[in-house]
């Protein structure tokens, strides 16, 4: 029942840092977990980045370690990827998803029930 929506990508070169947000309506998202996917040209889906409900535990990829971070502004009801030193191959769609209940395994896309339309984040060299 909770809708997302991201915003906050765009064109930026190699070094830059953008911030994408993801705002939620219809319901509270500091009660859900909420992971962050890219989806790169011509390549499937992948994780990138998520914060549990409850314990707040933020898990991410290997490819972002250090130069991303997952945070909630519950009193905006969103949550932010800051998103740091970016190089091309950050270049991707990014989607916010969220789940209500306990995720078991974060990186996986089919754990997350709601997902927002994306965004689009294009970083040149």
């Amino acid at each position: 029942q909770v809708q997302l929506v991201e915003s906050g990508g765009g064109l930026v070169q190699a070094g830059a840092s953008l911030r994408l947000s993801c705002a939620a309506s219809g319901r509270t998202l500091s009660t859900y977990t909420v992971a962050w996917f890219r989806q790169p040209p011509g390549k499937e889906r992948e994780f990138v980045a998520a914060i549990r409900r409850v314990s707040g535990i933020t898990t991410y990829a290997d490819s972002v370690k250090g130069r991303f971070t997952i945070a909630r502004d519950n009193a905006k009801n969103t949550v932010y990827l800051q998103m740091n030193s970016l190089n091309p191959e950050d270049t991707a769609v990014y989607y916010c998803a969220a789940n209500s209940f306990t995720v078991l395994v974060v990186k996986s896309i089919d754990a997350y029930d709601y997902w927002g339309q994306g965004t689009q984040v294009t970083v040149s060299s």
